[in-house]
């Protein structure tokens, strides 16, 4: 007797086949959402593929085999989306650093808006009530602080990670990077052609002031360097071109650690005066400050105007870019930072204007009074968002206004959720494109009880 048997869905499409799918939408990372033809029971598995848009068909090769979806690799476009262009970058889709470059400009602000406006019902199962207007930003020399790994040795390298790896890919420009971080790089080509570069170097960040005139590098160097050679290290960088005005050698960190990163070593002025609409800033090397040098005054004002009061409480304040503006229009503003480097800048930055407190925001909140009632809390968390106990601790000091700063839709969803259901309710929302050509997305929601 003749048995015929069915082969797993897996096994009749294999990895490394190449299939065709129509895009869906994109996703928060930059993918595109498809689906594998229907199998027997008429359900198609999902898959992503970077460097696609909405709408098209796409050859794709299946490189990736996941519980519940796969992900894919495009060999070709069928059907493009009118949206489409050529990449300006010529490393783009080697590079791990741009996602959006094959799409026009004013369509990736379209592709950031749903994916916020779904992420936030999708998560947080929130309808904004509320316009949502949009900040565009210069889309090319936007960055003013780039960061890439060094190879030195037998061979020079400069440049990022590859897509999807830790190979390093040689850069010698960054079409997102100011003019001046370009310069930079290229005359760190130079030095490292000539093999004079100390070989403890791993990474170099470079930051450009206001008006792209003037730069400093942060020079990260392997564990275990000493002063001594991290100082040589520091002083060839030193003379690389004449913009340069300081150089600061750390320590590279464990990836895992959330320990400050140690300074080794200096030279120059390791330090900018950044220049807003209202304010100047004191930056120095290892501190925090925003990328996009087009729209600092922009999120500024957005995240400030029209709020004034008694107290302003300032979380995750780096170097004072909201509290020293709030000083203006508040009675009294405290401003909590972690970072040691970035809590001086805030010091100096502020003075008296300002009460700096050198701590977590966690340990803060855990410790300050229930009696504290500021009338304004503005927070502007990392990627991993205020989380359940900092939202817990907030509802405690009955805030009449929240400014939230976000830099991810996920975590934003998240807590937008325990903070509407501690009382809170969004008045106004709006998305900056702080990182053209990325799928990175910055938003500043006001919330009232």
């Amino acid at each position: 007797m003749c048995h015929i048997v069915k082969l797993p869905v897996r096994l009749r499409k294999p990895y490394n086949s190449k299939v065709q799918i129509k895009i869906e939408k994109l996703i928060y990372g930059g993918e595109g959402l498809g689906r594998l033809p229907a199998d027997e029971r008429g359900r198609g598995k999902s898959v992503f593929v970077p460097f696609v848009l909405e709408g098209e068909e796409a050859e794709i090769t299946l490189v990736e085999p996941r519980p519940g979806f796969a992900r894919g690799r495009i060999e070709s476009v069928v059907a493009a989306s009118p949206h489409r262009r050529e990449p300006l970058c010529p490393y783009f889709q080697r590079c791990g650093g741009c996602h959006y470059q094959h799409s026009t400009y004013a369509h990736q602000l379209e592709i950031k808006k749903a994916v916020l406006l779904e992420t936030l019902k999708r998560t947080a199962k929130l309808d904004l009530d509320c316009d949502l207007p949009v900040h565009p930003s210069p889309e090319w020399n936007y960055r003013n602080r780039t960061r890439l790994k060094l190879q030195t040795g037998s061979q020079f390298v400069l440049g990022y990670y590859r897509f999807r790896s830790h190979d390093l890919l040689p850069v010698e420009q960054c079409p997102i990077s100011s003019l001046l971080i370009n310069r930079a790089i290229a005359a760190i080509w130079n030095l490292g052609r000539s093999g004079t570069l100390n070989q403890s170097l791993q990474e170099l960040e470079f930051f450009s002031s206001h008006d792209d005139a003037t730069l400093l590098i942060e020079a990260y160097c392997s564990r275990g360097t000493p002063p001594s050679e991290a100082q040589i290290a520091a002083e060839q960088l030193g003379s690389a071109f004449a913009e340069l005005q300081g150089v600061a050698a750390f320590v590279r960190s464990d990836a895992a650690s959330f320990s400050e990163t140690k300074r080794l070593a200096s030279t120059g002025k390791p330090q900018l005066q950044y220049q807003a609409v209202r304010r100047n800033y004191r930056v120095s090397a290892g501190a925090f400050f925003q990328v996009n040098r087009f729209l600092v005054n922009d999120l500024v004002e957005v995240a400030c105007a029209g709020q004034k009061g008694k107290l302003a409480l300032d979380l995750y304040a780096g170097v004072g870019l909201f509290s020293s503006v709030l000083s203006g229009s508040f009675a009294q503003v405290i401003a909590v930072e972690a970072s040691q480097t970035s809590h001086a800048d805030l010091k100096h930055n502020c003075g008296r204007e300002v009460k700096a407190v050198l701590a977590t925001t966690e340990q803060y909140l855990e410790q300050v009074s229930s009696e504290l009632r500021p009338d304004l809390v503005v927070a502007d968390p990392p990627r991993r968002g205020l989380g359940e106990n900092v939202i817990r601790n907030l509802a405690r000091l009955k805030p009449s206004r929240l400014t939230y700063v976000s830099c991810d839709p996920s975590t934003l969803a998240r807590d937008l959720r325990m903070l509407v259901d501690s009382g809170f309710k969004i008045e106004a929302a709006h998305l900056f494109d702080l990182f053209p050509q990325t799928y990175h997305i910055e938003s500043v929601f006001h919330l009232a009880r």
